[in-house]
């Protein structure tokens, strides 16, 4: 009988002979992994900057530059790229001193003033030798002192980063401002006559999306790779300390999917899923009033939301910025912080609301199941406004319910290097039980640290070729997004359909708006634009295949511009649907799909709230008559995939160019999900589920387009369900349950018994058939009347991670 640790042997060892051997080493593991834990610090000191300054923490702030280092804050009065135009100052003491008059009486503390600071959209870069970094991010705040005065001011940090004493810290803080109003008018252009250039880069097309780990190194000399650990890394980790470490970063991004996901449930207004996600005993609290525990005390709070589900004219929207997960030393417990604003609002009766709050949500780890849950989502309310009236004199809300965040807050970025190994720790992929085995080889476990740091790699790079490709489409740099996608990539553009190639990706690009204004949107750095479109691409729920190459992201389309007269032009929200491709040892995008949009402002002014019905019974000319009905149409392309395929027609139905009858806001859109609920594993209860495969296109149209068509593992669309039974006997029957289109087949179960950690063999183990099931024989005399629960493995495949049942014993 085939033992289940010579499977994953195996498995360890075809693994490592498809990586260069000089990957596996210690030295090059840990300059990977240092590499990795130092982008993720790098983006939580800078989101923690934000944090900081809702709360008017200058000194907190001044604490997180270097010694000597400057902040310089644009002042858009001239030449915005010029350091003339900008204030600088140096050292701690005069940023701190600075921060502190810019924010006046705008800063968040006083009662009624607000200080919102919206930062995100990173894309950091790391230099070879990993001492030092620069990063490019969005920017917005809102501002108000309480007493009718406010201020809007957005643009774009480019900013660097050094290492020191164990700690990242932010050397120069460079901000580019770009536009600028107040509540009441609006925003609009700064510069020099309201001509807006285009912001320098910090990398370059080459740079975007590089892995962060070396994988070139398979074209050094022996020498070469010496050198390079030796300028990088002082001291190589044990394989203890690396899987330790590798398996902290992959639980924060468990943490981190949760939270985000969990948004987009609650902006639909999906009650039972959002409820789902809690723990049987889990708490909602709202300036420190805790709900009673449970299912029924969570409904209890997201009632007062509204009823479950969306109607005509109900906007109820609440992007996440900023989120900083830290997970406890022994990964059983984490908390995740960041800033929510909620765009609420009903059409119907014509009235909008601001709410901006942040978050301190405590997560737990379930042990039986192997997934995280929210213990308590946590709110600190900071201001509630009127959209009409803004938030210039306070809001809504008596001062007394805004009390700041507790104290015990934990604003602070700590090091994953400070969070030590506990004496009983067991990581993921060593939880399996190696009853009768040999050791486990010291390569088959770089092997696997390897793969599980690759893993987490993966979503730094994913995000940040999300980021790079989100500024360059702001700045309309056709050829630079189309090289961000693979060779074998494809794009929706929006109301028309999907382009193939970046060749392809970027003639459409170009038709679309070069022939119209060739001055205005000229990619050249020098160019001067009167006016800019924004995309935050925020909030990603980013899944991982198996093997690390390959990945899906959903992440919301948060949609602005300005211009030189306009003030302001309102909102819009739309969703991508991206997956992403280690290709060539850069993190490529291999699929885009772009929902717009769900909502939009009718203008600055009006708001999302007083925007006119639109009918939608009407099929437009463009669907009868497969013409285009205006100029700006007839530059476009012909695309490789119309939304209107035969295939796509549910898919498709309702969006700008899909099939009739179009839905536009106030009009409710349905919303589709490339994922199944983060912590039971069930699909949306809205039951719009598309994937796998997460490529729209892919189901019909072009399945030749897809992953597995190409040679790359499609992500698991959620976490596998494992159950068991008891049958006559000593059989036990054990299910696995993936997605629609996730077969478990292949993959292999073991029962064991785990007093006290320590784990024994409790059966037989053996491989999933094709519905999805094993039956086991329980291994010893009597062994199955025990009391003590039977856990149950499933050790996953290219379609399922990896799952945990537990089965109680017989009567």
């Amino acid at each position: 009988m085939m033992k289940i640790t010579t499977v994953l042997l195996a498995l360890s060892a075809s693994i490592a002979s498809a990586v260069d051997p000089d990957l596996l080493g210690l030295e090059s593991l840990t300059q990977d992994l240092i590499r990795v834990e130092s982008v993720r610090e790098i983006k939580n000191v800078q989101r923690t900057y934000a944090q900081l300054a809702q709360h008017g923490r200058w000194n907190e702030m001044a604490d997180l530059f270097t010694e000597n280092g400057i902040l310089r804050w644009g002042r858009g009065n001239g030449d915005i790229l010029s350091t003339s135009d900008a204030s600088s100052v140096t050292g701690r003491p005069a940023i701190e001193a600075w921060l502190r008059q810019e924010a006046g009486d705008m800063d968040g503390v006083k009662p009624g003033s607000l200080h919102v600071f919206m930062s995100d959209m990173p894309v950091i870069t790391l230099s070879d030798d990993g001492n030092t970094a620069k990063g490019r991010w969005t920017a917005l705040r809102k501002l108000g002192n309480g007493n009718g005065a406010t201020r809007i001011e957005g643009g774009i940090f480019e900013n660097e980063y050094a290492s020191g004493g164990g700690k990242w810290k932010i050397s120069l803080l460079r901000y580019y401002p770009l536009y600028a109003g107040n509540y009441e008018k609006g925003w609009k252009n700064l510069g020099v006559n309201g001509s807006l250039p285009v912001i320098p880069y910090h990398y370059t097309l080459e740079q975007a999306g590089v892995t962060l780990l070396h994988t070139e190194r398979a074209n050094l000399s022996q020498q070469e790779n010496s050198t390079l650990n030796r300028r990088s890394t002082p001291a190589k980790l044990s394989v203890d300390e690396l899987e330790y470490r590798v398996a902290h970063l992959n639980e924060e991004d468990e943490v981190r999917n949760l939270v985000h996901g969990m948004g987009y449930y609650v902006d639909r207004r999906m009650w039972p899923d959002v409820i789902s996600l809690f723990t049987s005993n889990g708490t909602i609290t709202v300036q420190n009033n805790t709900s009673p525990a449970g299912p029924a005390g969570i409904q209890s709070v997201l009632s007062r939301m509204g009823p479950e589900g969306l109607s005509h004219g109900i906007l109820n929207e609440h992007p996440i910025f900023g989120t900083v997960v830290n997970v406890s030393p022994d990964h059983k417990t984490a908390i995740a912080r960041g800033l929510e604003i909620g765009l609420i609002g009903d059409a119907n009766a014509r009235i909008g609301q601001w709410q901006f709050c942040v978050f301190h949500h405590s997560l737990v780890k379930d042990l039986d199941t192997g997934t995280w849950k929210i213990q308590d989502l946590r709110y600190h309310r900071l201001l509630f406004a009127d959209y009409a009236g803004g938030w210039g004199n306070g809001g809504i809300l008596p001062a007394s319910s805004l009390a700041p965040p507790p104290v015990l807050s934990p604003y602070y970025h700590s090091s994953p290097t400070e969070n030590r190994r506990p004496a009983q720790w067991r990581p993921f992929f060593k939880r399996y039980p190696e009853w009768e085995e040999p050791e486990e080889s010291t390569t088959s476990r770089l092997a696997n640290v390897h793969r599980f740091l690759l893993r987490s790699s993966a979503y730094d790079e994913s995000e940040n070729t999300s980021g790079s490709y989100g500024f360059y489409i702001d700045d309309i740099r056709c050829s630079d997004f189309a090289k961000l996608h693979s060779d074998r990539g494809h794009k929706l553009s929006p109301g028309i359909g999907w382009y193939y190639t970046p060749d392809a990706i970027s003639l459409s690009c170009a038709s679309r708006y070069y022939r119209q204004n060739s001055t205005a949107y000229n990619p050249s750095m020098a160019s001067l634009r009167s006016s800019v479109p924004f995309h935050w691409r925020l909030q990603p729920v980013i899944l991982v295949s198996r093997d690390g190459r390959s990945a899906t992201l959903r992440t919301r389309n948060l949609q602005t511009g300005t211009s030189r007269t306009q003030g302001g032009n309102g909102w819009m929200g739309g969703m991508y649907h991206d997956q992403l491709v280690l290709e060539g040892g850069k993190r490529k995008l291999w699929s885009i799909t772009i929902d717009e949009f769900y909502w939009n402002s009718r203008n600055w002014t009006a708001g999302w709230a007083n925007v006119a019905p639109v009918s939608s019974t009407t099929p437009p000319k463009r669907w009868l008559t497969n013409k285009p009905t205006n100029k700006r149409q007839s530059n476009d392309l012909p695309p490789d995939v119309s939304l209107r395929h035969p295939a796509l027609l549910e898919r498709e139905t309702g969006f700008n160019g899909g099939p009739p009858p179009t839905v536009s806001w106030p009009g409710v859109q349905r919303m589709w999900w490339a994922y199944r609920n983060l912590v039971t594993g069930a699909i949306p209860s809205d039951n719009s589920y598309w994937g796998p495969p997460g490529c729209v296109p892919c189901r019909g149209a072009k399945p030749e387009w897809a992953l597995t068509a190409n040679g790359y593992q499609e992500p698991p669309s959620g976490p596998t369900a494992v159950t068991a039974k008891w049958l006559s006997g000593a059989e036990i029957e054990v299910t696995v349950r993936g997605g629609p289109e996730e077969s478990a087949e292949g993959g292999w179960v073991q029962l064991v018994l785990d007093f006290a950690g320590e784990i024994t063999k409790f059966g037989q183990e053996g491989p999933v058939g094709a519905d999805g099931k094993v039956v086991l024989l329980v291994r010893g005399p009597g062994a199955f009347g025990t009391t003590i629960p039977i856990q149950v493995y499933y050790f996953g495949n290219e379609n399922l991670k990896p799952g945990k049942g537990i089965l109680g014993g017989s009567t």
